[in-house]
């Protein structure tokens, strides 16, 4: 059964109490200790039928762990909590009547969060740190209220994607840089096809995160992954540059031709990391560009088309044989 009794009431001091749509709700900042036992879950299948949250990940509080040993960047967002109707807001004064000391006299629910506290019990127990947790909670949401919140917040809301997040660390991971360049850069035959932040539509329908993947499949275990980020991103536009002239019909048509096809450039990522090898002097820091070229021209030998035998080509396995074939026709020039 569900306990939200607490020993003896918790003042929690410079709480901001505030209205969001009609609801009293409370901002604030805890330590640690306090906020591993001030809230209580509602687990899914408790008799009461009114839980809803899920077992706790123990994969997932570690690697919340680890993620706050990384310092000063380790923020966190706040937790969320229901008090129930369990928790007194006393302004300080008149002048200042939405800030003030918050009683809590019972537990509170906790809503979205479980992860995180789970995260800061381990970290703090292994380094006995004490940390500030910053909770918004509402003063009281009836159990078929907070089971609604509770279900939005995890199926509405959506995270900023996989192509947001590479562009955000372009600053701190080479292969985001790249790729981004690779969108952003006039020259790039990526250019007119490519988006930034992960949302497709007929003309650009190359994500960011495609691109970064095209890059790793491009330089994986080769000496090209240790070139500087300017070096690499020359690699990449003329390779690619290089079979938009020489297919540019195929390149330009997404409907007609599977050139552009996510499974078709991760082949020809692969099928490039073994020919841009063979072709670079790491030396003299060299691409030989008209061996590459000459390479490249049997690509014309290949149906593109939606309809061709490149029709069914799915996945990682479809990517794989295509880069073989690649691969052999490179080889004949």
């Amino acid at each position: 059964m569900m306990d939200n009794t607490l020993h003896q009431s918790i003042a929690i001091e410079n709480v901001l109490q505030f209205k969001m749509r009609g609801r009293v709700a409370y901002q604030g900042v805890v330590s640690s200790n306090l906020a591993l036992n001030f809230s209580y879950s509602k687990p899914f299948n408790d008799p009461t039928g009114k839980g809803y949250q899920r077992p706790i990940n123990k994969q997932r509080t570690k690697d919340f762990a680890k993620f706050l040993s990384s310092g000063e960047d380790s923020l966190f967002t706040p937790i969320l909590l229901n008090a129930g109707g369990e928790w007194d807001f006393q302004a300080y004064d008149k002048i200042r009547p939405n800030i003030g000391r918050l009683i809590c006299k019972k537990k509170a629910s906790l809503m979205d969060g479980q992860h995180r506290l789970g995260g800061i019990g381990v970290y703090t127990k292994e380094t006995s740190a004490m940390l500030n947790v910053p909770f918004l909670a509402f003063h009281c949401l009836d159990e078929d209220e907070e089971i609604k919140f509770f279900d939005i917040i995890n199926t509405k809301a959506k995270g900023i994607g996989s192509s947001l997040s590479r562009y955000l660390k372009r600053n701190n991971d080479n292969l985001s840089w790249i790729a981004t360049q690779l969108i952003i850069n006039p020259d790039s035959p990526f250019y007119s096809i490519g988006t930034l932040i992960g949302k497709r539509n007929k003309e650009k329908h190359i994500t960011l995160q495609n691109i970064h993947n095209f890059l790793k499949l491009l330089t994986r275990k080769s000496d090209l992954a240790e070139l500087p980020k300017e070096k690499i991103l020359y690699i990449s536009l003329y390779y690619f540059n290089e079979i938009k002239n020489i297919l540019p019909n195929q390149w330009s048509d997404y409907k007609k031709y599977r050139l552009t096809h996510i499974v078709c450039l991760n082949a020809l990522s692969i099928a490039g990391n073994q020919i841009i090898s063979e072709n670079y002097n790491f030396s003299s820091n060299h691409l030989n560009n008209n061996e590459i070229s000459k390479s490249l021209t049997n690509i014309q030998n290949i149906d593109w088309s939606s309809e061709g035998s490149l029709k069914y080509l799915k996945g990682v396995s479809g990517s794989n044989l295509l880069a073989a074939d690649l691969v052999t026709s490179f080889k004949n020039k």
